[in-house]
């Protein structure tokens, strides 16, 4: 998955080859464009929201835009390899004009989709190798092709994904409790958390102050604290195992604020 600055999307479908080699893989990345993914060597766990995927070389996936996801990518005899299509926001538009459903319905299946294999999938992605980092107006004009022939095999494969590919509309305002509580371990913006909640960052910070009664980065440090404190003294974590995963960057720094908080290192809570 690419991590992108823009909340916005792409602006143009695009093609991406991912070769890790035998490297392992950890991170998270908020995705801001419908992705179609296919795996070629390796594994990988996908986390959105409380939901844990875990997926395998041959396998085929659907990831919906506007969502969080933590993932951990493990090589296999090849290293880590994947095939990635990001569809635009404008292809998608264009084709709604002949194949989405008026009045629209919700979509009401997953984030992370595992995709049934086929034939004219196969064949599709086998297709995909000179389309790779194209440039100049007719190579990326021919991705554009690429991408709605995509569009026309997911709604094949899968006809419930329309309601996900023609959704246009910004997130709508959500219950931020029940977000906060299943996002709080993600290392993002708050202004990203504010688009995913369907709030400007304004009215976020003012929504936080009044549900929570404190400023949402307060809230997170404290809740991502709690969690590490149980991990650690309850299921014998260390803090080098977990100190990522609940969203901070710096070993150190999760020490130091730990310690603040509890009166003693995560080394000490867990030899206790």
């Amino acid at each position: 998955m690419v991590h992108s600055d823009d909340i916005r999307g792409l602006q143009k479908p695009v093609i991406l080859f991912n070769n890790y080699g035998d490297d392992f893989m950890e991170g998270e990345a908020f995705v801001a464009d419908h992705i179609f993914s296919y795996i070629v060597s390796g594994t990988q766990e996908v986390w959105s929201g409380n939901q844990t995927y875990v997926f395998k070389a041959g396998d085929y996936r659907f990831f919906r835009r506007n969502q969080l996801t933590k993932y951990v990518k493990r090589p296999g005899q090849h290293g880590f390899q994947s095939i990635a299509v990001h569809i635009d926001q404008g292809t998608l538009r264009e084709m709604a004009k002949l194949y989405a459903d008026h009045p629209r319905k919700p979509y009401l299946g997953k984030d992370v989709a595992l995709l049934k294999p086929n034939a004219y999938l196969e064949s599709y992605v086998n297709s995909l190798a000179p389309y790779a980092n194209a440039s100049g107006i007719y190579e990326e004009a021919l991705v554009v092709l690429k991408a709605q022939e995509l569009v026309l095999l997911l709604l094949q494969t899968n006809p419930l994904l329309k309601h996900a590919l023609f959704d246009f509309d910004v997130p709508g305002k959500i219950d931020l409790v029940a977000f906060m509580n299943t996002h709080y371990r993600y290392n993002v913006g708050l202004d990203r958390m504010a688009f995913l909640t369907g709030r400007s960052l304004s009215t976020f910070k003012r929504d936080f102050q009044k549900i929570f009664n404190t400023t949402a980065g307060r809230w997170l440090t404290k809740r991502r604290l709690e969690e590490a404190n149980y991990l650690i003294d309850q299921k014998g974590k260390t803090a080098s195992e977990i100190y990522l995963d609940l969203g901070f960057e710096d070993l150190s720094h999760f020490s130091s604020t730990y310690k603040k908080v509890f009166g003693k290192t995560p080394s000490r809570g867990r030899r206790r």
